[in-house]
């Protein structure tokens, strides 16, 4: 692996030495999946989404609904700059389910001597549960994210997520919130977040043990069951976990700057 490939720069791809199958006397793009970025790599050959008149994505980023039609709304526009960098492109897309705006970055190419615009990024970017959260909280977090659509099942997913969450540090027995409330008394949660579990009221037991007067939850409550969800999984696993990068990453450049200078 070495420089980065001239046909795909931009798509946080790398060279491998095979010649590429996809751009004709080029070569093999393995690219470097993210988050952010649409580009996968497919049976050995590299698949770039460009900005056309529609995009094609899995969901919604807004309202997560899967299969979404998005007719492009603003044509492709290069914007100048002073920087010296590679001019971007910019286009925006329209979910016709919820009326919001998708903005796409891209870059030109040049692919079998035919100019098209190869997409980097997405504006804003599809959900995704955080690697560092456990398995089976990541799954229903994710399940969470991507049925926000769906208030009722978005809060029970959420609920979930926050279940296996607790049951991960130990706390097992007891409703949800009366797991919350011992996490808090042994410090390991902040008394600010058992309060706020307490105030979003983790919608999940509605649906679940459905009341007679508000047998449904609401977007809003649904989203606010989620957004604590995403914030519990952060504050318990990910900033741990960055924390723990962080230190390693210092240690070894120490331990490598001191065998430099020996």
């Amino acid at each position: 692996m070495g420089d980065p490939c001239e046909a795909m720069r931009g798509l946080r791809a790398t060279i491998d030495p095979k010649s590429c199958t996809a751009i004709p006397g080029g070569r093999h793009c393995t690219i470097r999946r993210t988050p952010h970025s649409p580009a996968v790599l497919s049976q050995g050959i590299c698949v770039v989404d460009f900005i056309r008149q529609s995009l094609s994505v899995n969901r919604c980023p807004h309202c997560q609904i899967a299969n979404p039609t998005m007719p492009i709304e603003w044509q492709p526009k290069r914007t100048d700059r002073t920087d010296g960098a590679e001019p971007e492109i910019w286009a925006g897309y329209r979910c016709t389910t919820c009326g919001s705006i998708i903005v796409a970055r891209g870059h030109n190419v040049v692919i079998n001597h035919e100019h098209k615009i190869a997409i980097d990024e997405f504006y804003p970017p599809s959900k995704a549960a955080a690697i560092d959260i456990p398995p089976i909280a990541r799954r229903f977090l994710q399940q969470a994210y991507d049925t926000l659509h769906a208030p009722d099942a978005a809060a029970v997913m959420a609920g979930s997520s926050v279940d296996a969450m607790l049951k991960e540090l130990g706390y097992v027995d007891g409703s949800v919130y009366a797991r919350i409330e011992k996490a808090v008394q042994n410090n390991v949660l902040t008394k600010g977040m058992g309060q706020w579990a307490h105030e979003v009221r983790l919608g999940s037991n509605r649906p679940r043990h459905a009341d007679a007067d508000r047998p449904h939850v609401s977007s809003t409550e649904a989203r606010q069951s989620v957004e604590f969800a995403e914030a519990l999984g952060q504050f318990l696993f990910v900033l741990t976990a960055r924390i723990e990068r962080g230190i390693k990453d210092a240690t070894d450049a120490n331990v490598s700057e001191g065998g430099n200078k020996g």
